[in-house]
């Protein structure tokens, strides 16, 4: 359940960055994509072992990054003059990273990534725009 609660907290910390800019894909939407994934992972790792089966845990991470990705190409709104939600949906793929290192156990690394993107989604955005924005 840690893992869980975890990966919601590392996702509500990218999401309200996200809300914060009124993008379409906020809080809620990045919470359920880390709830999720971990989850997934989670299942992965404790449920099909036993009974003529292999354990497998990457075989349902992979499925993760898919199945996000598609997600993800649903945020996306192009016009003929620019291409809308790429920075939202590649926040929310990974997301579904995080999440994954979450279930996965590996708490550092999926602390240390939340940061990263934190970093990219937030002061970076400032340094693009020439510094005239507020952190």
């Amino acid at each position: 359940m840690f893992r869980i609660l975890l990966a919601a907290v590392l996702g509500a910390i990218v999401g309200l960055e996200r809300e914060r800019r009124r993008m379409p894909a906020g809080l809620r939407t990045f919470m359920l994509v880390s709830i999720g994934s971990a989850l997934f992972m989670v299942v992965s790792n404790y449920d099909f072992d036993g009974s003529g089966t292999t354990r497998d845990p990457g075989r349902i991470a992979a499925q993760v990054v898919t199945g996000v990705g598609f997600l993800g190409a649903g945020m996306l709104f192009r016009t003929e003059a620019s291409v809308r939600g790429l920075t939202t949906a590649a926040g929310m793929w990974a997301m579904a990273g995080v999440g994954l290192a979450a279930g996965a156990g590996m708490y550092t690394i999926a602390v240390f990534t939340t940061i990263i993107v934190t970093v990219v989604l937030w002061i970076l955005r400032v340094i693009e725009r020439g510094g005239n924005e507020h952190l």
